[in-house]
């Protein structure tokens, strides 16, 4: 096997905002291409910053930040929205058109990204297939559940082939049982090749799944390793 490539690359990163706030202080990441991890942390403890930098929505006060083979401080213009097609990124809120079907929100960014298509009708059932979605592609959003939607939501994150996965606190809205099936759909996720990243604040869920765990407090890395899961065990 070949050498890891950096899928994500932090290196002396401090975010300060104008309000004075040092949000992320000398922090130092590396994430490799085929890693699944989980970040951690309370409110207020730097979680959000760190996203909004994987994203390119802004930049650090200093340091340097790589994502996917780009250097986000030097990214402008159209780079920028290429950076973005290269990365998929399922939001707390999902974001989703509530009045298009399944099936048109996740081609609606293949037809932005200017995919064929042949192409389209070939990938949307696919990452359908993939989330369990493939009964519903001609329900309309607002008439599914909010564990559906969250589905959809990774659908479309999916839609572009990303090799990087950032999924923003999947499971705030879920109950126990879909929290369990959500993240082991993301661990499946990642063993067919994709690199994800799932910002979270429900330490049990991380303690059950277990693997690399890297923990967030007031803006710093105070945890970073690999631990066992609870559920190596049934």
């Amino acid at each position: 096997m070949g050498e890891y490539k950096e899928m994500v690359e932090m290196k002396n990163v401090n975010v300060r905002y104008s309000s004075g706030v040092d949000a992320l202080v000398d922090v130092n990441l590396r994430i490799n291409d085929g890693e699944f991890v989980f970040i951690v942390g309370e409110n207020g403890a730097g979680k959000s910053t760190l996203m909004k930098l994987m994203m390119r929505e802004i930049v650090p006060s200093s340091g340097r930040v790589f994502v996917n083979g780009y250097n986000l401080s030097r990214l402008k213009g159209n780079k920028i929205a290429k950076f973005r097609r290269s990365i998929g990124v399922v939001f707390q809120e999902f974001r989703l058109i509530q009045d298009y079907t399944v099936y048109e929100n996740v081609s609606f960014v293949l037809r932005i990204a200017d995919q064929s298509g042949k192409y389209i009708r070939q990938r949307v059932p696919y990452v359908l297939n993939l989330v369990e979605l493939n009964t519903k592609a001609k329900s309309r959003t607002r008439e599914l559940s909010g564990g559906e939607q969250q589905r959809v939501a990774i659908a479309r994150a999916l839609a572009n082939d990303p090799g990087l996965l950032i999924v923003d606190e999947p499971t705030g809205n879920l109950d126990p049982r879909h929290s369990l099936e959500l993240v082991g759909l993301l661990k499946e996720i990642n063993r067919c090749g994709t690199t994800v990243i799932m910002i979270t604040h429900e330490h049990e869920l991380v303690q059950y799944f277990g693997g690399r765990i890297i923990n967030f407090d007031k803006g710093s890395i105070t945890f970073d390793r690999v631990i066992g899961g609870s559920d190596e065990d049934e």
